[in-house]
């Protein structure tokens, strides 16, 4: 059975081809529009994936759209609650040449897609699965018991939701227009702008009514730009991630409580939030985190649905091929001797972070690389960059917390050991979002990462995504030269 996901008309499209229980293809919209969060699917991203996997036998939709309907009706979104267009009518409009209009179309639940796409990518057996985000058809928070039959087949279990309006995603994205930066979009820099704040505890009783039910006293739909006008942004971000934490901690104590398995799946935008994720080895025994948590990712998970059996998960590097040799030598000529560049080479990463297929890449131990990357970049001065380290040696470097031996996704932050020799990759609170690098890893980083090593006596590298901000992720060629010629940072595509 082949199958096509699709997740797309809310923010951050995205498709994704099964083959039975294999991954052929997954990519984002926006890397393709060149639209930042794009929602909307394009031709050049139709064309890619089925001039790669051939036409599907079924087409799955991560969300139930006439659900969603309704809660848009009782939210007051009028204009989208009467606007309307079917999964075949959109394709039709999108790709008339690949005449999917006749395919059946199986739709999912949206956070029940976020669950599968979660447990059927595990290596589990059986789950707890957590999913937190801003808002499916009415859930924004939801505890599943996840396992397999005797054929194989997927069941899941609810065991708990909290739904709209009561929203910790929105909340945070609240809190983040709040800060004067983008909501849903630039979460990730309010969770940076944390460590330079101080929290004010008095942030949850504000706002929640239930921090055990995370019931929220006020719809933050509409955001809170008129809270704590005096206070500054720092703080506003300090507060808002003290809070996030305090009640990511009540949702995972309900879900140990609830759940039958000391397996954690955590799925959902939130997710994300490598330093709430901190602690989630205080609740559970094992932690599985699909590197793509987000909406781009429930494509995968409503694939998973309609195919019903765990999928055979070989890594993220699912998108657009750039063809080549991983250029390690050149690689490694350029850090030497300028200290920066870039590689796009293999499959593009099906998620937001860069892995090692699309990266900017920098040596860790300059005083002034965090500045000279921030500036290449376009990013403000604060922000933090990611290590990305052979795996083995992660120990001797990094204090990783209980349940994050390994990080394969950048999806939890470290204490760095040895601060003041590696100024580039640490935060100011002393954390670094850790990537570890196997030796199964099919990207090319980890034969770089040992020649580096074997050259420079260091085992990791700054890694950041190849982008600007405000801009997606290089994807092929075209997007490699431009990147190159604009910033003038060498980037290397293979050979």
């Amino acid at each position: 059975m082949n199958i096509l996901g699709i997740s797309a008309g809310f923010h951050d499209a995205g498709i994704s081809f099964i083959s039975n229980d294999k991954i052929l293809f997954a990519a984002h919209s926006e890397r393709y529009s060149k639209n930042k969060h794009d929602s909307q699917l394009n031709t050049k991203l139709l064309s890619d994936c089925i001039t790669q996997t051939g036409r599907p036998d079924q087409i799955a939709y991560y969300e139930r759209p006439w659900l969603k309907k309704t809660r848009q009706l009782y939210a007051g979104q009028y204009r989208d609650a009467f606007n309307f267009e079917s999964v075949s009518s959109m394709l039709d409009r999108i790709a008339p040449w690949a005449n999917l209009k006749n395919i059946p179309v199986k739709h999912h639940s949206h956070h029940l897609s976020h669950a599968a796409s979660g447990f059927q990518t595990s290596p589990y057996d059986d789950a707890t699965v957590v999913v937190i985000d801003a808002i499916g058809e009415w859930d924004t928070i939801s505890i599943w018991d996840a396992t397999y039959d005797s054929n194989g087949y997927a069941k899941y279990k609810k065991l708990w939701s909290q739904k709209y309006p009561h929203s910790l995603g929105m909340f945070y994205s609240a809190m983040t227009q709040r800060a004067g930066l983008l909501p849903m979009d630039e979460e990730y820099i309010l969770m940076g702008m944390a460590a330079y704040g101080k929290y004010d505890a008095n942030t949850w009783g504000h706002f929640l009514e239930s921090a055990k039910d995370i019931r929220f006293k006020e719809n933050l739909h509409i955001g809170c730009q008129d809270w704590m006008p005096e206070m500054i942004n720092f703080d506003v971000a300090a507060s808002a991630q003290w809070t996030l934490e305090t009640c990511l901690h009540q949702i995972m104590l309900r879900a140990d409580e609830l759940g039958k398995s000391k397996n954690l799946v955590y799925m959902g935008g939130v997710a994300l939030n490598c330093l709430a994720n901190e602690h989630l080895g205080a609740y559970f025994n094992n932690i599985w985190i699909m590197p793509n948590p987000g909406d781009a990712g429930s494509s995968l998970g409503a694939a998973a649905l309609s195919y019903g059996k765990k999928l055979n998960w070989q890594g993220p590097y699912l998108g657009t091929d750039i063809f080549g040799e991983y250029p390690v030598k050149e690689l490694l000529n350029e850090l030497v001797t300028n200290k920066i560049v870039g590689v796009a080479n293999g499959r593009a990463e099906f998620g937001p972070r860069a892995l090692g297929n699309r990266s900017l890449l920098a040596d860790p131990r300059g005083k002034d690389i965090k500045d000279q990357v921030n500036q290449i970049k376009h990013r403000q001065k604060f922000r933090p960059f990611a290590p990305v380290i052979l795996e083995e040696l992660v120990s001797d470097y990094f204090d990783m917390p209980i349940g994050f031996k390994s990080s394969p996704y950048m999806q939890a932050v470290g204490r760095c050991i040895h601060p003041g020799k590696f100024p580039a990759i640490v935060h100011k609170d002393g954390t670094s979002r850790v990537q570890t690098v196997g030796k199964d890893c099919p990207s090319g980083i980890r034969k770089l990462l040992e020649a580096w090593y074997q050259w420079t006596g260091c085992p990791m590298l700054l890694n950041t995504s190849l982008n600007i901000r405000g801009e997606p992720m290089v994807n092929d060629i075209s997007d490699a030269n431009r990147f190159e010629e604009t910033y003038k940072v060498k980037v290397l595509c293979g050979y």
